[in-house]
């Protein structure tokens, strides 16, 4: 398989738990128990056996790469298949975090509507999208 291979099989699966992790927010009962496990562990748990076998595969593809300096990191993403590996890995926490998100919305009683577009910007940007769910947290959250 090809890192371009992965690429095709990777994706839509992230996508595919974003939808379930959308969907799950406005279900309730089993069905959101399971749309929340299938998006946000089962397809992040998926991703990390996928980031492994990239590391297996791949890991010894960029000689001179490694985490010291920026160009050491920049050596490890000239290797297609550690730049698919290191893809994968944001594919799978960001995905982690957006359950996150769902779980910690749902608990402190944010309006559903209004954590869309910390899942959307949590898929596109990761870290923006968990900051607007802190801001969210601090003007919509009920008090406990």
């Amino acid at each position: 398989m090809t890192p371009s291979d992965g690429f095709s099989i990777v994706n839509p699966a992230a996508l595919l738990g974003w939808l379930l992790l959308a969907a799950g927010l406005f279900s309730s009962g089993r069905l959101r128990q399971r749309l929340l496990l299938a998006g946000g562990r089962v397809l992040p748990l998926l991703l990390c056996l996928a980031y492994a076998v990239a590391l297996i595969l791949y890991g010894d593809t960029a000689p001179g790469g490694g985490f010291g300096t920026l160009e050491q990191v920049a050596t490890l993403f000239r290797s297609p298949g550690l730049l698919l590996a290191g893809w994968i890995h944001f594919l799978a926490f960001d995905l982690f975090i957006g359950r996150w998100i769902v779980d910690d919305a749902l608990a402190r009683g944010l309006p559903r509507p209004a954590v869309l577009p910390s899942l959307l910007l949590t898929f596109l940007l990761g870290p923006v999208g968990l900051g607007l769910h802190f801001g969210l947290r601090l003007l919509l959250a009920r008090p406990r």
